[in-house]
């Protein structure tokens, strides 16, 4: 296995390129990107035996800003009289998995492959637990990935749960909660899912906690946060839910989110503002910086070209602001399923535990 798929939003597929060239270099693995405009997907080969796989355990998943989704593996021809045997053949050359996935790329014609899917998915799912290539009581054996193409065309390919996304593609199933002011609630809750562990939720997002939404009109972003019954600080010149002010947790501030500083240090500050990535990069590193709240969400939207070199230069900047300072604090950043021309970027200070609430001068 030489090649490593990854999945991407379309249009991004240059990007996700990019960086993971940069990163291979950087780890002296030599290889190389085909990509086709478009197709939310990426071919990233490594010719030398064996490097892929090296690749894939000397990166760690999270720090991927623009990939959705990996797999180790390679390309299968199957004749449409018969793709379950070829497939079957092709599992017997890699590791037993936990578990068995049916892809496609997140494209209106990887869309049009459900049907296909769906009807392969229970005779290959007997198939493969007959053959005992996929056995679900190994908990901590591989993910098996299969990415159909076409109805002629599928990626055999595996991910481990410890280096991987947790969904197939990348994509978390979420709904849009009923009592949201706005769609864009679900920015949040990903970037939660992605950022925070599920069992540190609790801690880190406690009930009385308190935070700012920057730019928070009409109220998606805060919604989240006063769902789990945290105490929210709103600054925006638009109005905000009035179910939102009714529930008593919110305190509504018009003004400019850039220009907002809080008189008390916040665990939270999430920000939604359409500006530029230098703009927002520089609000997050004096928010962190001079210690106005524990943790952060922001989107940095992206420009049309050289958004991969924006976005590093963004991190880049934060990360400054942070040495200046002297704060040690980690910064991830993922270009999300809910995120369109952006990309969303949290930052965490370290030992929080000793984090106390204190007035901002």
């Amino acid at each position: 296995m030489r090649e490593l798929l990854l999945h991407c939003r379309p249009g991004f597929e240059g990007e996700a390129a990019a960086e993971m060239q940069e990163l291979s270099a950087a780890k002296g693995i030599a290889g190389y990107a085909v990509t086709k405009e478009g197709s939310a997907l990426v071919r990233f080969v490594c010719p030398e035996e064996g490097a892929a796989d090296q690749l894939m355990v000397k990166l760690n998943f999270r720090q991927l800003i623009f990939t959705r989704q990996w797999a180790l593996g390679e390309w299968l021809d199957v004749p449409v009289e018969d793709r379950i045997s070829p497939i079957i053949t092709a599992c017997s050359k890699g590791p037993i998995a936990s578990s068995m996935w049916l892809e496609t790329a997140d494209t209106n014609d990887g869309k049009a492959m459900a049907a296909l899917t769906k009807k392969l998915s229970g005779p290959l799912e007997r198939a493969l637990t007959k053959t005992r290539f996929v056995r679900p009581a190994k908990i901590d054996a591989p993910r098996l990935h299969l990415c159909f193409e076409s109805g002629q065309r599928v990626f055999v390919g595996w991910s481990w749960a410890n280096n991987a996304a947790p969904w197939p593609m990348g994509i978390p199933r979420l709904k849009v909660p009923r009592e949201a002011p706005s769609r864009s609630t679900l920015k949040l809750e990903e970037a939660w899912h992605h950022f925070v562990p599920r069992d540190e939720w609790d801690s880190r997002m406690a009930p009385g906690m308190t935070a700012v939404d920057l730019g928070a009109a009409p109220g998606g972003w805060t919604w989240q946060m006063v769902n789990r019954h945290m105490d929210v600080i709103a600054v925006d010149n638009g109005p905000m839910a009035q179910s939102l002010m009714d529930s008593g947790q919110v305190e509504h501030i018009q003004a400019d989110g850039y220009l907002f500083k809080p008189k008390k240090t916040v665990h939270w500050m999430v920000c939604d503002i359409v500006d530029k990535p230098a703009r927002s990069s520089a609000l997050l590193g004096r928010w962190v910086g001079r210690g106005w709240c524990r943790e952060a969400i922001i989107n940095f939207k992206l420009p049309m070209k050289r958004r991969y070199q924006e976005v590093m230069q963004c991190i880049e900047h934060v990360q400054a602001d942070l040495d200046a300072a002297g704060i040690k604090a980690t910064i991830s950043c993922k270009q999300l399923y809910s995120d369109r021309e952006e990309v969303t970027c949290h930052v965490r200070v370290l030992h929080a535990g000793s984090f106390k609430i204190q007035t901002v001068s």
